[in-house]
């Protein structure tokens, strides 16, 4: 693709277009949006592909990492209206670039070893609370259990993954 090669956008796009897509519309909630996103993704990928350097993440962190950014982009656009936009032009982004994600990949690959060796509830919970922004009292009422009892499965679980993560 640093070539320009057509046929190897195609072949890429058939290879990581579901995750992708997933990666934006778990974070977007909108379809159409996701697919709006997803095609900014590709296109920033087409002009920066030369940019890519596999000794620093893998392609799909690389991806992964422009997709997440691209939708935090849009929820963010969505958020703001004119006089927002001018106030946003004083407020400094202390959010961590592409790259300092890109250089935590090796981290993130060991919390997801990590995550994998918890039992399946504990692994679930933890994700929903964590990653998809469930509140306990949410994730509580979603099994059925009192909220005391959801709060020990999750410290219960976190516990276990810092002891994965300490080793």
């Amino acid at each position: 693709m640093a070539k320009s090669d057509a046929e190897s956008l195609r072949a890429l796009y058939e290879q990581t277009s579901a995750k992708l897509y997933g990666i934006c519309l778990r974070m977007l909630r909108d379809e159409a949006e996701a697919q709006d996103v997803l095609q900014e993704v590709y296109v920033t990928v087409w002009r920066r592909a030369g940019s890519f350097d596999e000794a620093r993440a893998s392609g799909i962190t690389w991806l992964a990492t422009i997709a997440r950014n691209r939708a935090i982009d849009r929820l963010r656009s969505r958020r703001m209206t004119t006089d927002d936009l001018n106030a946003a032009l004083e407020v400094p982004d202390d959010s961590p670039t592409s790259l300092d994600v890109l250089e935590q990949a090796e981290d993130a690959d060991r919390l997801r070893r990590c995550l994998e060796q918890l039992e399946e509830r504990a692994r679930t919970m933890i994700r929903k609370a964590f990653f998809d922004g469930a509140t306990y009292p949410q994730l509580a009422e979603q099994e059925g259990v009192p909220l005391p009892t959801m709060k020990s499965w999750v410290r219960r679980g976190l516990l276990r993954l810092r002891g994965c993560l300490e080793q």
